[in-house]
């Protein structure tokens, strides 16, 4: 009897040691994992304590250069009186996107070259004037529905196995900022009056380019091609559904009068079908095209021109007073952050 019981005996002693050693193992891996989040938290806060006992120990150095930077940006501010924005939307076509980008920076450089004759010459202004412009810059208006447009029309133009082997996001991270629709032209001045005389220049600098007019001309002779025979496809086949219809008519007449049961009326039906999606693919091809002549009507079109007078740049974050602080401050704090590394080391090699 006791020989039987044995073996069971020893094996739930077995199970018991292993159901032991798992809620051992089990404990000892929640007591690592919550030792290791611990050890987190106290480096955060090690780190947080450390930096307010650097910023404590040093807050004299860090206010005179907060102060110096507040005084030297409050003079600046004072002298270079008020300052004024203003914005050009355009949408470029043929791809002149580019030559208008290059455009644009040339404004900037004649800018930031103090060139006044220059911008005297290029913008047709007086000394005054062109000596108060300030910047020149140009930017794509972010939008991804210009991605996914664009990628439609990959799509559509080239072959099957291109496209398989070239996916969205590949396509995507080759789109650039001049292949975006809208772009913006932003020009700060220190006048409020000087924008409107502006964009005439810019624009032009780009409607002159004989290349782009050379493709303008081209892309309009192909579209209004284009236009006129699918007006013409569309009476001949008004003139077709009409003869078409007489035909039926005289067919329904002529059958009236006499006792044959009409089997063919499935076919009749379908023909007319037929003409109907015809005309209706037709109309739409007109649509895209008239729509197509509309968007190219320029070589750029204007969105939204300069208006006549700025709005004046405010924000405390665009001030001069807050940016020189704020430097300051970054500034003695990387300078006090070297001169205790450089100590460090230099006790570290004794």
């Amino acid at each position: 009897m006791s020989t039987n019981q044995q073996p069971t005996n020893n094996k739930n002693n077995d199970e018991e040691v292993d159901l032991g050693s798992l809620f051992v193992i089990i404990g000892k891996g929640f007591f690592n994992f919550f030792n290791f989040i611990g050890n987190i938290f106290k480096e955060i806060f090690h780190i947080i304590i450390s930096t307010l006992i650097f910023l404590k120990g040093n807050s004299i150095k860090i206010g005179i250069a907060t102060s110096i930077g507040l005084i030297a940006g409050v003079v600046l501010e004072v002298n270079k009186g008020k300052i004024y924005t203003s914005d050009l939307l355009v949408e470029p076509n043929f791809k002149s996107a580019r030559q208008l980008y290059k455009n644009v920076n040339y404004y900037n450089d004649l800018v930031q070259q103090k060139d006044t004759i220059g911008l005297q010459n290029v913008f047709f202004l007086d000394k005054e004037t062109a000596g108060s412009l300030k910047e020149f810059k140009i930017e794509p208006i972010i939008n991804n529905n210009d991605i996914i447009n664009a990628y439609n029309d990959f799509i559509l133009e080239v072959d099957t196995a291109t496209v398989s082997s070239f996916t969205f996001d590949e396509f995507k991270n080759s789109f650039i900022d001049l292949d975006y629709k809208i772009h913006k032209i932003n020009v700060i001045a220190q006048k409020n009056d000087v924008f409107e005389k502006l964009d005439e220049v810019i624009l032009s600098s780009v409607f002159k380019n004989k290349y782009f007019n050379r493709v303008k001309e081209f892309s309009d002779e192909n579209l209004n091609r284009t236009d006129s025979l699918l007006r013409q496809n569309l009476v001949q086949l008004d003139t077709l559904r009409r003869v078409y219809m007489q035909v039926m008519l005289s067919e329904a007449n002529r059958q009236s009068n006499g006792t044959n049961i009409d089997l063919g009326g499935s076919k009749e039906t379908t023909n007319e079908l037929e003409i109907f999606e015809m005309n209706r693919e037709l109309n739409l091809e007109l649509t895209d095209v008239v729509s197509e002549k509309f968007n190219k009507y320029d070589v750029i079109n204007v969105v939204s021109n300069f208006p006549p007078i700025g709005y004046e740049v405010k924000g405390v974050t665009k001030n001069a007073a807050f940016q020189l602080s704020v430097l300051g401050v970054l500034l003695m704090i990387v300078i006090l952050v070297f001169l205790k590394a450089n100590k460090y080391l230099d006790n570290y090699k004794k």
